[in-house]
């Protein structure tokens, strides 16, 4: 269903990933940002080269090398690109051969409300 532009009543909004003429809003749009930031690889968008998260990389190495390198791309990833949070928390698991999911726990900057995001990497 089509969102209106009268219908936005947020400051922090974007077109829902999937639905063209929806939008996200508030935590949503934050929720669908750090997907976003964390699945994309570093290079893949040609005016910010340096926008995205290099998680991927580590998906095929052993657990106990994948675990902590992946859970740093992404903290480091959405502290460079996602202002609007401070992360509390990353909690990464190998999922499947060649997959991470990542859990994210996040609060809104100056909140206490922490929200958490879970994201699958993969090659």
């Amino acid at each position: 269903m089509a969102t209106l532009v009268n219908n936005i009543t947020a400051a922090d909004w974007s077109p829902r990933v999937g639905s063209p003429g929806d939008v996200v809003q508030d935590l949503a749009d934050i929720d669908q940002c750090i997907g976003i930031i964390v699945t994309s690889r570093k290079g893949s968008d040609p005016h910010r080269p340096l926008f995205g998260c290099d998680a991927w990389l580590w998906v095929d190495a052993p657990a106990n090398v994948a675990i902590p390198n992946t859970t740093r791309e992404v903290v480091d990833a959405l502290t460079l690109w996602e202002p609007r949070v401070e992360i509390v928390g990353v909690t990464a698991s190998v999922t499947d051969i060649g997959q991470v999911t990542a859990a994210i726990t996040w609060q809104p900057v100056g909140t206490t409300a922490q929200q958490t995001t879970e994201v699958t990497i993969g090659k």
